[in-house]
This record gives structure tokens, C-alpha cells and sequence, in this order.
């Protein structure tokens, strides 16, 4: 899902993250140390979800070490899978874990990787803010942006909501969000959504869209959405226990069900390797992760998942 993120810009570029890591002791992660020689060129595509954190790991990497030049691209979770299992990109984003097909173009292609996770996202359901409709069952998310969904009024869905019609404005099909939205929430056969929607590759767009069209509905990551709350209200959903507001709390916690999802960028294991700039970059990422998923507004990962991430990094380096 392409977009122009503001997060990120918003933080004043790698200085406020360098003061930041300097504060908290960061900055000699791993091979990231300056002056371990390190050189060349990173490619980094996939999720515009994680595209902000991987942006900032390099913006604040070329502080200590210029020498060592990443490019972040956001042609979403499933466009970066289709060039890095073709061995042109070094690491790939994903806000989903790779996928059966996707596996087997990787094996044909040669190419092995890792998977790192870097941080939690709950996918945030957001509406008009004027709309008098606060929280939803999972069943009847569901329904609502399943396939052959025929519900278009929100009094449809439930009696008791208003009688308003409802415009949709969905993540396009490239995208990580869609795809964990139709094949991890909605969890219907064909991994699809309801196709009488308004579709955009740009987060920016759906916004615009969601906030300027009464009786709308759209979802994406929570950190988008906190970025634009004063024209979005979020829906807080019901999976059994009663409403949950999605939050960073809630998330971590596994509150949140079934709407909070892992992010991961998926590392070449021969341009680790091989390529030092690339195990550089990855090194640096990982031991400042916290920091830098705070710094872009992103959920940082639980100890135990951090340890995680840190043990299949060894079994990178090893």
C-alpha cells in the first residue's frame, strides 16, 4: 500500500531519532559500529506499513556510517515478496507473514531468507466521526467487508445503528492490510473483500475519503490512524470479551483480537552474507528496535519477542 508517510517526516529526519539513541545508549549495534568499514548499497521494498521503521533504521544508520546507503521502497507487502524472491532486493517488509506461493517463488528463485519481526500494529477500523456507531462485533466486521457482502446501510448490520448508507474505502489488494484483513479476519476462501468499494495504493487517500463521506468505513495500521484521529473516529471491536479500543496497551497485550498483527521485514540470507552494508543495516535495526519503533510511532515488540527476533538474528550471524 503506497503512501507518502508523514510520521516519519514529522520526527525532524534521523536527528531527533540520533538524539534519541544517544540518550538511550544506542548506536553500536552489532556490525553497525562506526568505523567497522562497511559499505555499498541496501534494497529494501514491501509494506508501506513498515516502510516508516526501516526509513528511520536507515536515516539513523547514515548518521554514523554514509558509506552505507539503504533505499526504502512501498510497493506493499505482496509487490516486495515478488522482486525479493527474485533476488532483486536485500530485505523485504511485510506487514503478513509470507505466504505458501510466495515461499515457493522464493525456492525457485533461489533465494533464503529470515524472517524478523520488528514490531506489533493493530489494524485500526476507522469510520466518520460523526457516525453514531462505536463498536462492532467481529462477526459483524465481518459481514460488513466480507464477500458478497450485501449490507450497504449501517441499519442492515444492526437495527439498532443508524439509517445511513455506507461508502467503503479499502487498502488496494497489493496490500499487506488487505490481505491480513481478508485471510486472517474475514478468513473466507478466496482471501478477498467485498469489491464495490473505493480502492487506493495511498493511505492518505482513504483518509480523505473516510473523513469527508458520511456513513463511511476503511481500515490500516493504528499508527495511521493516530496520526489523523482528529478526522477518524476507531471502532472499537467485540471479539467475545466485550468493546476493545485498539491501542498499543491493548495490542501488546492480545487484547485486541483478532485486529493486531506482527511486522516483519524478511532478510536475504546470502546478502547478510555476503554484502556488509546489508548486515550493517540489519544489525543496527534490530538492536535499536525499540527505540526506532517508539521514535516512529510504532508498538514496540514484548521481551519475549524481542528475544525472538534477537535469537533468529543470531542464526543470521552464526
Amino acid at each position: 500500500m503506497k503512501r507518502t508517510s508523514t510520521r516519519w517526516a514529522a520526527a525532524s529526519g534521523a536527528t531527533v531519532l540520533a538524539l534519541t539513541l544517544a540518550a538511550c545508549g544506542g548506536g553500536d549495534a552489532g556490525s553497525g559500529e562506526e568505523g567497522s568499514g562497511a559499505s555499498g548499497t541496501v534494497a529494501v521494498d514491501g509494506s508501506s506499513t513498515v516502510e516508516p521503521m526501516s526509513k528511520a533504521a536507515s536515516e539513523l544508520l547514515s548518521e554514523e556510517n554514509p558509506d552505507v546507503r539503504v533505499t526504502v521502497g512501498a510497493a506493499g507487502t505482496g509487490g516486495g515478496f515478488e522482486v525479493f524472491c527474485q533476488g532483486q532486493t536485500d530485505i523485504s517488509d511485510a506487514s503478513r507473514p509470507i505466504e505458501e506461493d510466495e515461499v515457493a517463488a522464493c525456492e525457485e528463485g533461489g533465494v533464503e531468507y529470515t524472517e524478523l519481526q520488528v514490531a506489533t500494529d493493530a489494524l485500526t477500523v476507522a469510520v466518520h466521526p460523526d457516525l453514531a456507531v462505536d463498536c462492532i462485533t467481529t462477526d459483524q466486521l465481518i459481514e460488513l467487508v466480507g464477500p458478497g457482502s450485501e449490507v450497504t446501510n449501517w441499519s442492515d448490520l444492526d437495527p439498532s445503528f443508524p439509517d445511513q448508507e455506507i461508502s467503503f474505502f479499502f487498502p488496494g489488494t497489493d496490500s499487506g492490510t488487505y490481505d491480513y484483513m481478508a485471510a486472517d479476519v474475514v478468513a473466507d476462501e478466496s482471501e478477498e473483500l467485498r469489491k464495490d468499494v473505493e480502492s487506493s495504493e495511498d493511505d492518505n487517500v482513504l483518509v480523505q475519503g473516510i473523513s469527508g463521506t458520511e456513513g463511511a468505513i476503511g481500515f490500516f495500521g493504528y499508527t495511521y490512524y493516530e496520526e489523523n484521529m482528529d478526522s477518524l473516529k476507531a471502532l472499537s471491536i467485540d471479539d467475545g470479551a466485550g468493546c476493545v479500543e485498539p491501542s498499543a496497551e491493548t495490542a501488546q497485550a492480545g487484547e485486541y483480537t483478532p485486529l493486531s498483527r506482527p511486522l516483519f521485514i524478511y532478510v536475504s540470507n546470502s546478502s547478510y552474507a555476503d554484502n556488509s552494508a546489508t548486515a550493517e543495516y540489519v544489525d543496527f535495526y534490530i538492536e535499536n528496535l525499540e527505540t526506532i519503533a517508539e521514535a516512529a510511532k510504532y508498538i514496540p515488540l514484548s521481551e519475549e519477542l524481542y528475544s525472538e527476533t534477537q535469537s533468529a538474528l543470531e542464526g543470521l550471524s552464526s
